[in-house]
C-alpha cells in the first residue's frame, strides 16, 4: 500500500477518453448527437404509440414500453454529458456527478439485462401456454415483475458504486468518455480485490441467470413452434419472438464481449468503441427492430402518423 501522502481528496474527475484523437472526437460528437436524437425520437414514439393504441395494451408491449423508457434514461445519463465533455477544454465532471452517472448507467444496464429475461418469459407463456396467458400474465404480475426488475438493477448498481467510491484515489484522470466503473477502479490506491469480486458477482447475477432464463424460454418456444401444424401459424408465432431475440443477441453479445474478455493494455480504443456500441447502438436499434419485425407496432405507428398529419391540417 502507498503512504498516506499520495492520496488525493478527489472533488472532480477528468474524462480524457479518446483525447489523443482530436479528429475522431468531432466525428464522434456528430455521430453521438444524431444517434441520441434518433434514440429519443424512436423510443418516445414507441412509448406514445403503446399508450395510445388500446390493441397494444398487453404484457408484451407493457415490457417493451419499459425497455424504451429504460433506453431513453440510459442514453440520457451518459450521452449529453459526454457531448459536453468532448467539446469542452476542461474535461471535468464533479465527484457527485460522476457517482450519479455511475449509479444510473450501471443500474439501467443491469435492469435491461433482467428486463430482457422477463420479456423472454412473457413470450414463453404466450406461445407455450396461450390459453392461460391472460390469467398468468395478469396486470398485477406484470407490474410486480417490472418493478422488481428496476429495484434489483439499481440495488446491484448502488452496492458496486458505493464500494468503488469509498476508496481513496491516487489520481482523478479517467481514461474514458464517461464515468465507467472499470475505468474508475484503475485510479483507486491500494487493494481493489473486494471491488473486483463484487463487480464479478454483480455481472454474474445480471448476465448468467437472465441469459439462462432466455435460453430455456427459447428452447421451449422453438420446440412449441415446430409442433404447430400450419406454416402460417409457425410464422406468426416466430415473428413475435424474432424481434426480442435480435435485441437480446445484440445487447448480450456486446456486453459479454466487453466484460468477459481478458483486459489488455493496448485495446483501450476498441474497448471504448464497443462500450459505446452497447451504450448507444442497441437503444437506437430497439425501436427500429420492434417496429420492423412487428405488424401490430407497424400498424399503430402508421395510424399515429396519419392521425398527427390529420391534426396538423385542421
Amino acid at each position: 500500500n502507498m503512504n498516506k501522502g499520495n492520496y488525493t481528496a478527489v472533488t472532480e474527475f477528468f474524462l480524457m477518453g479518446l483525447s489523443h484523437y482530436p479528429g475522431l472526437l468531432l466525428a464522434l460528437y456528430v455521430l453521438c448527437l444524431s444517434m441520441y436524437l434518433v434514440i429519443l425520437l424512436g423510443n418516445s414514439m414507441l412509448i406514445i404509440v403503446i399508450i395510445l393504441d388500446s390493441r397494444l395494451h398487453n404484457p408484451m408491449y407493457f415490457f417493451l414500453g419499459n425497455l424504451s423508457f429504460l433506453d431513453i434514461c440510459y442514453t440520457t445519463s451518459s450521452i449529453p454529458q459526454m457531448l459536453i465533455i468532448v467539446m469542452s477544454e476542461r474535461k471535468s465532471i464533479s465527484f457527485l456527478g460522476c457517482a450519479m452517472q455511475m449509479v444510473i448507467s450501471l443500474g439501467l444496464g443491469s435492469t435491461e439485462c433482467i428486463l430482457l429475461a422477463v420479456m423472454a418469459f412473457d413470450r414463453y407463456v404466450a406461445i407455450c401456454n396461450p390459453l392461460r396467458y391472460t390469467i398468468i400474465m395478469s396486470k398485477r404480475l406484470c407490474a410486480q415483475m417490472a418493478s422488481w426488475t428496476w429495484i434489483t438493477g439499481f440495488l446491484i448498481s448502488l452496492v458496486q458504486t458505493l464500494l468503488a467510491l469509498i476508496n481513496p484515489f491516487c489520481g482523478n484522470v479517467i481514461d474514458h468518455l464517461s464515468c465507467e466503473i472499470l475505468a474508475l477502479l484503475k485510479l483507486i490506491c491500494g487493494d481493489i480485490s473486494l471491488n473486483v469480486l463484487i463487480i464479478t458477482i454483480g455481472s454474474f447475477i445480471v448476465l448468467i441467470p437472465p441469459l439462462l432464463l432466455i435460453l430455456f424460454s427459447y428452447i421451449f418456444i422453438i420446440s412449441t413452434i415446430l409442433k404447430i401444424n400450419s406454416s402460417e401459424g409457425r410464422k406468426k408465432a416466430f415473428s413475435t419472438c424474432s424481434a426480442h431475440l435480435t435485441v437480446v443477441i445484440l445487447f448480450y453479445g456486446s456486453a459479454l464481449f466487453m466484460y468477459m474478455k481478458p483486459k489488455s493494455k493496448d485495446t483501450k480504443t476498441s474497448d471504448e468503441l464497443i462500450g459505446m456500441s452497447y451504450g448507444v447502438i442497441t437503444p437506437m436499434l430497439n425501436p427500429i427492430i420492434y417496429s420492423l419485425r412487428n405488424k401490430e407496432v407497424k400498424g399503430a405507428v402508421q395510424k399515429f402518423l396519419i392521425r398527427s398529419k390529420y391534426f396538423k391540417r385542421m
